[in-house]
């Protein structure tokens, strides 16, 4: 299961995407998953597929891959539908027993929901995907720099974003040999209950704990030891540039802010609002 995780791995590929600028891609993916709650039809959720299967085919990223990233939350989207369907009021009553009610319009709100939740994942997983961890910090450190003559630290603040996303598989890994070594020692992990099994972990944590503030001082001493003292006076080896592609990917996403609100804009009007 922890294997499946692939949330802040970064995959070197010579693709269109990892060409463009950190800073539009990071603005790109906030506008798709604002774009992605004005998908509200049959049509409006093939134009978001088709758009997320095009970009995923463009980055070269394995398919499998962007489905693992979606695998981990499936308990996670499975509840939240289960809970619209039950728990969504409607006129149109399709299936009533006792105190449980289906009707179409929590059905339907629950198949929004879904969709929007495993769109989610995939375009902000993408974003990790094709980012690497230093340009990730230079675009989001680029997009914050207004704010710091307010007095907002963006290096800072940007700085442990980055190291929080780039330690995600690290503690997964991490985890994952924990929970062999105890394994190796005649620990249960999949038998019982799920207190039992939470009461399992126990022995898991602990280490991992440990082991998580032991990387935190030596990640602090190693900055130490190459004198880093903030975004001060700091320069950067590889200065963001803006070229062709990132205008050419500006057009695409336009494009699609465009064909989505049309789409959603008909629907409104064929539903008579």
């Amino acid at each position: 299961m922890l294997k499946d995780i692939t949330l802040g791995q970064y995959f070197p590929l010579d693709s269109p995407i990892h060409k463009i600028d950190p800073r539009f891609k990071i603005i790109f993916t906030l506008c798709y998953i604002v774009l992605i709650f004005f998908a509200d039809s049959l049509a409006g959720y093939l134009a978001v597929a088709l758009f997320s299967l095009s970009i995923v085919a463009l980055s070269k990223v394995k398919f499998s891959i962007v489905l693992k990233s979606i695998k981990p939350l499936a308990v996670i989207i499975v509840f939240t539908a289960v809970i619209n369907i039950f728990f969504t009021a409607g006129d149109t009553v399709l299936f009533e027993w006792k105190f449980l009610k289906i009707t179409q319009e929590g059905l339907l709100n629950a198949v929004n929901m879904a969709l929007r939740l495993v769109f989610l994942v995939i375009g902000s997983s993408l974003l990790t995907y094709t980012t690497s961890p230093i340009m990730l910090t230079d675009g989001i450190e680029r997009l914050l720099s207004p704010f710091s003559k307010i007095g907002l630290p963006s290096h800072e603040l940007a700085m442990m974003m980055t190291i929080a996303l780039r330690f995600i598989p690290t503690l997964l890994e991490e985890t994952e040999k924990i929970i062999m070594a105890q394994k190796a020692r005649g620990a249960d992990f999949d038998s019982g209950n799920i207190l039992r099994r939470a009461k399992a972990l126990i022995p898991v944590l602990v280490p991992l704990f440990i082991s998580s503030f032991r990387r935190a001082d030596e990640l602090a001493t190693a900055m130490e030891c190459r004198c880093y003292r903030g975004g001060e006076g700091r320069t950067s080896m590889r200065q963001l540039r803006i070229g062709r592609i990132d205008w050419v990917s500006l057009l695409v996403m336009i494009i699609f802010a465009i064909v989505i609100i049309l789409i959603h804009i008909t629907n409104f009007k064929i539903m008579g609002y």
